[in-house]
């Protein structure tokens, strides 16, 4: 193995799902011996692994300043939807840091909210170093949307946005997406696609379609998420150990319209209608921000867990729980996914994004049909009335260890950074 210096950029640190795989891949890294680094443009939490282009309270107000301007833009500029979409308008040059000097590989992230403008992307080929960039959304190849849903526009040059206000063949999105076409131009790259279907998306892209796209799931901690015994991490929630188990994160945010919460509540209320269902016998269990929410009515007896900060405690729901159920509607390879089954939890999800490459159906989990409530009762029944549950929570857990581990998507990086080393001019 090669001497390497990775540094990974994120716009934040560990808030949402990208950073959240950005530092574990930096973990997974530096424990198979790679000097793996993380700076993001503004720091949250204490994490000491972690740096930040914004040290100083000047640079701290200039991020602020660049982050909420512009998310208020976009939002002034869009439509009441719930697409997020950014406009990239503002952005921080970055080639002359000391870290990104040092850096034999640069790995790019989310880049989003005020850090990186397509300009500012440009720059980094100045120090003719090898770039790769993990695409955890869409907006990479798009003119300005983070979930695409059905709009097929990025497969031209955008324009006439469905998000917009203010939409035509020169809108904002048309121009966002010629600002990129010739900040790419200009920039070598290469991408990694965390699942097959964010690969294919790539490829059907009119901004990178020509690329080569590497597929290279996310990691996970497998000594942090792993099966505890259900029924003590059931008392552990104070539920009684005979209960089935469902378990989601329900979020109904006005920003997270792909995350098809109406289905979960349609699905629930199809199956307690059903004969062969015992009410009395199934808990829900919901976890994340329920604040300022409206709560709908759930047909089973609902427990909410609120917001979980230890992946130790969350380690322990997910084992209490007998299924997680994501309604996602598109998705790169979500975490809760990962995490779960890393749990020996199965899960019941539709057929969508990413979740394929991790779920498979009937064997660690179920596939319902793409936005069919009804099918996501049939798979939470399924597995109800299912004798050998065990053997499925064990293939979840397989699934995971085979595929997914810190050592075998640190090997496939580390695979890919010593070719792209090799490709560089001696």
């Amino acid at each position: 193995m090669i001497d390497l210096k990775v540094l990974h950029l994120n716009t934040y640190d560990g808030n949402g799902g990208a950073g959240r795989a950005c530092l574990r891949l930096s973990d997974a890294l530096n424990a198979s011996g790679v000097d793996s680094k993380v700076l993001v443009y503004y720091k949250f939490g204490q994490n000491p692994k972690i740096d930040t282009f914004s040290k100083s309270p000047l640079q701290k107000a200039k991020a602020v300043y660049n982050i909420l301007s512009e998310r208020y833009f976009a939002k002034w500029l869009s439509k009441s939807v719930k697409t997020p979409f950014s406009l990239q308008w503002f952005g921080k040059s970055i080639k002359n840091h000391p870290e990104v000097k040092r850096a034999d590989i640069i790995h790019l992230h989310w880049i989003n909210h005020g850090f990186l403008t397509p300009k500012f992307l440009a720059e980094l080929d100045e120090l003719e170093k090898p770039i790769v960039w993990t695409f955890h959304d869409s907006n990479a190849f798009t003119g300005g949307c983070h979930v695409r849903y059905g709009c097929e526009k990025f497969h031209h040059q955008c324009g006439n946005c469905p998000i917009l206000k203010i939409s035509g063949n020169d809108d904002v999105s048309h121009k966002t997406w010629l600002r990129k076409q010739k900040a790419y131009t200009a920039l070598n790259f290469h991408i990694v696609a965390p699942s097959k279907w964010m690969a294919n998306s790539v490829k059907f892209s009119s901004l990178l379609g020509t690329r080569k796209a590497t597929v290279i799931p996310n990691t996970i901690e497998t000594q942090i998420f792993k099966p505890y015994v259900k029924g003590e991490a059931k008392k552990i929630l104070k539920i009684n150990p005979d209960k089935f188990v469902l378990m989601s994160g329900f979020m109904p945010s006005k920003n997270d319209k792909h995350k098809g919460t109406p289905y979960l509540i349609e699905a629930l209320q199809i199956l307690s209608r059903r004969s062969g269902i015992v009410k009395e016998n199934i808990e829900l269990v919901i976890f994340g921000n329920k604040e300022n929410a409206e709560m709908p009515s759930f047909p089973f007896k609902t427990t909410f867990l609120g917001t979980i900060n230890k992946d130790e405690h969350l380690a322990k729901c997910y084992s209490a729980a007998d299924a997680f159920i994501t309604p996602s509607l598109e998705d790169n390879l979500p975490n809760t996914v990962m995490e779960s089954l890393a749990c020996a939890t199965p899960v019941i999800a539709f057929t969508t994004g990413g979740i394929p490459d991790m779920v498979k159906h009937m064997q660690n989990g179920y596939l319902a049909a793409y936005q069919n409530a009804e099918d996501l009762a049939n798979g939470i029944e399924w597995l109800y009335h299912r004798p050998n549950k065990d053997e499925i929570q064990k293939e979840a857990r397989l699934t995971i260890l085979n595929h997914f581990s810190e050592k075998v998507i640190a090997e496939q990086h580390l695979n890919l950074y010593e070719t792209l080393m090799d490709l560089q001019p001696k």
